[in-house]
C-alpha cells in the first residue's frame, strides 16, 4: 500500500487532527481562503498569521496570494498535535494524510517557521516540543523513519520482517531521518540562542546517532539492521534477504532507503552522506559548546572527515556528457547510478541543506544534469517540468523539486519560471501535492501533504525577502 493511499484504508486519524478541505481537482473556489476556521485549527501562531497578512499585501497575482495563504500555515492548521507533559512541551507532527510522524517530514514541516520563534513564544515552545519528541523517538529505535503517537496505534506495517514495535509506524533505515533530528535541534539553538533543547536525553540521542552512523559504515559486518516486506512493489523491500545489495566498505554510510521511502539500488546514497557530513559537524559543535563533551565531539569530527574524504574519492565521477558530477548512489565496487530523486536530500537540494555552495562548479555541473532529460526521472510537459522519481511512477513531476530548484537559484528568470509552474500545478485545489502529471495538473497524488505546502510558503517568503519585484508579476494561466 502506497503512502498516499494509506489513510483511506485505515482508521488511524487521531482526535484533534483538522481535516483538509474536500476540494476536488479542477474545482474553482474564487480564491476564498481554504484554511480551517480559527476554532478548528490544530495550532495557532500570531506571528505566522501576521506574516501571511503582510505578504498577501505584496503579492499582485491573486492565485499566488491564495496558494500562499492556504499552504504556508498548513502544517500548523492541520498536522500539529501539541501538549505539555509534566510542564515539558511535547509535539507530534503528522505528515498529512497519514496519522504518523516521520522524523524527516516533521522537521521539514516546521523549518520555515524557525525565523519567527523569537517573536512568538507559543510557536517556540511548539518547536521545542518537537525536538523533545524526536529525541524520544530516536531512543525508541534509531533505525525507524516514522513513529506512532503512542503504543495504542498499531501500524499497518506491523507485519514487516524487521524489529517492529507498537511505537513504530515504519522501520525503514534512512540516513536523513537522523540528520533531520540534528538539523532541527541545531536550527532551534541558533535561531533562539537557547539551550533548553539540550538536556541529558538529547545527549543520549546524539550518542545513538553517532553509533548508528558508524554501524552503517559496515566495516566489520552488515550491522544489526535488516528489512523485508511482503509486497509486490520492488522499491518497498530490500534485496539480499533484507541486507541490501553488496557494498565494498569505503567510509561512506549505508542507507537502506531513500528519503522517498524507496529502497536504494546501491547502499551508498550520496545526497544523504553529504547531509550526514553537515549533521556530524553540527552535532560536534553542540556536544563541545553545550555539553562540554570533547570526546564524543571529536569522534563526530573524525567520522565527518572520513565520510567527507570518501565522498571526494568515490562520489565525484565522470559522466559521459557532463564530465565530473555527483552520482546519486554508488556501491564501492565502481558501480554508480546517475539520477536524482525529488525528495530532500536530493542532489539538487545540497546547497539548501548547507552541504555545498550553490556556486560550486561540481554542484553546477550536477545541477545541469539533474535538470535535463538525461536524468531518467526528469520530465518536461505542457504544465510543468521537473524531477519526479520511482515512488509514484513515470511522468509525475514533484512540486517539491520545482520549489527546490527555485530555492537553490539566484537567477530571477529561473525563479520566476518556477513560480509560474507552481501556480499552475495545484489542479485548482489551492494546495501543493506529491506528484503532478507533467501534462495535466488535475492528475496528482496526495491532496494533503503538509511538507510541500509549507516548503512552498518558505519559497514565497524567500522571494519576498530577496526578490520582492517578482511578487508583482502575474503567474497563473487559466486554461
Amino acid at each position: 500500500m502506497k503512502r498516499r493511499d494509506f489513510l483511506r484504508n485505515s482508521a488511524l486519524v487521531g482526535a484533534g487532527v483538522a481535516a483538509m478541505p474536500s476540494l476536488k481537482a479542477g474545482e474553482r473556489t474564487k480564491y476564498n481562503s481554504l484554511r480551517p476556521s480559527k476554532s478548528e485549527r490544530n495550532f495557532q501562531s500570531d506571528a505566522v498569521d501576521t506574516l501571511i497578512g503582510e505578504l498577501k499585501q505584496k503579492i499582485s497575482d491573486p492565485k499566488l496570494s491564495w496558494l500562499f495563504e492556504n499552504c504556508f500555515p498548513n502544517t500548523l492548521d492541520t498536522t500539529v498535535e501539541y501538549r505539555e507533559v509534566q510542564g515539558k512541551p511535547d509535539t507530534f507532527v503528522i505528515t498529512g494524510d497519514i496519522h504518523a510522524m516521520w522524523l524527516r517530514d516533521s522537521t521539514a514541516q516546521v523549518w520555515p517557521y524557525l525565523p519567527l520563534l523569537e517573536i512568538d513564544e507559543k510557536l517556540r515552545k511548539m518547536v521545542l516540543g518537537l525536538v523533545h519528541r524526536q529525541s524520544a523517538c530516536v531512543q525508541i529505535d534509531p533505525y525507524a523513519n516514522a513513529f506512532n503517537f503512542d503504543d495504542s496505534e498499531k501500524s499497518h506495517w506491523a507485519s514487516d520482517h524487521t524489529k517492529m514495535s507498537n511505537s513504530l509506524h515504519e522501520r525503514k533505515w534512512e540516513i536523513d531521518s537522523l540528520c533531520y533530528v540534528v538539523r532541527l535541534a541545531y536550527g532551534y539553538w541558533k535561531q533562539t540562542n537557547r539551550k533548553d533543547a539540550f538536556d541529558k536525553s538529547w545527549h543520549k540521542t546524539a550518542e545513538l546517532i553517532y553509533r548508528t552512523f558508524v554501524e552503517q559504515q559496515r566495516k566489520e559486518d552488515a550491522g544489526p539492521y535488516s528489512f523485508t516486506r511482503t509486497t509486490d512493489r520492488q522499491t518497498d523491500t530490500m534485496p539480499g534477504f533484507g541486507w541490501g545489495n553488496p557494498i565494498k566498505p569505503n567510509g561512506l554510510i549505508c542507507s537502506a532507503f531513500r528519503p522517498s521511502d524507496d529502497a536504494t539500488s546501491y547502499l551508498y546514497l550520496i545526497p544523504s552522506n553529504h547531509f550526514a557530513v553537515v549533521s556530524l559537524g553540527q552535532m560536534a559543535e553542540i556536544l563541545r559548546e553545550i555539553y562540554g563533551d570533547n570526546d564524543l565531539a571529536s569522534k563526530c569530527e573524525v567520522l565527518k572527515e572520513e565520510v567527507e574524504h570518501a565522498l571526494q574519492q568515490y562520489a565525484e565521477l565522470k559522466h559521459l556528457k557532463y564530465g565530473k558530477i555527483i552520482p546519486f548512489e554508488v556501491d564501492g565496487f565502481g558501480n554508480e547510478l546517475f539520477m536524482d530523486d525529488s525528495n530532500i536530500p536530493s542532489l539538487l537540494s545540497l546547497p539548501y541543506l548547507g552541504a555545498l555552495s550553490e556556486k560550486d562548479k561540481l554542484y553546477q555541473r550536477t545541477r545541469k544534469f539533474v535538470l535535463s532529460e538525461d536524468n531518467p526521472y526528469f520530465w518536461r510537459g505542457e504544465v510543468c517540468e521537473g524531477v519526479g522519481g520511482p515512488h509514484v511512477g513515470m511522468y509525475y513531476v514533484w512540486p517539491m523539486s520545482v520549489i527546490m530548484r527555485a530555492l537553490t537559484s539566484s537567477d530571477e528568470k529561473e525563479i520566476e519560471s518556477c513560480l509560474k509552474m507552481l501556480c499552475n500545478m495545484d489542479g485548482d485545489t489551492g494546495f501543493m501535492h506529491e506528484g503532478v502529471h507533467k501534462d495535466d495538473a488535475t492528475k496528482f497524488t496526495r491532496s494533503w501533504f503538509a511538507w510541500v505546502n509549507t516548503l512552498f510558503g518558505e519559497l514565497v517568503v524567500k522571494v519576498s525577502n530577496h526578490y520582492p519585484e517578482l511578487l508583482q508579476k502575474s503567474y497563473f494561466e487559466p486554461k
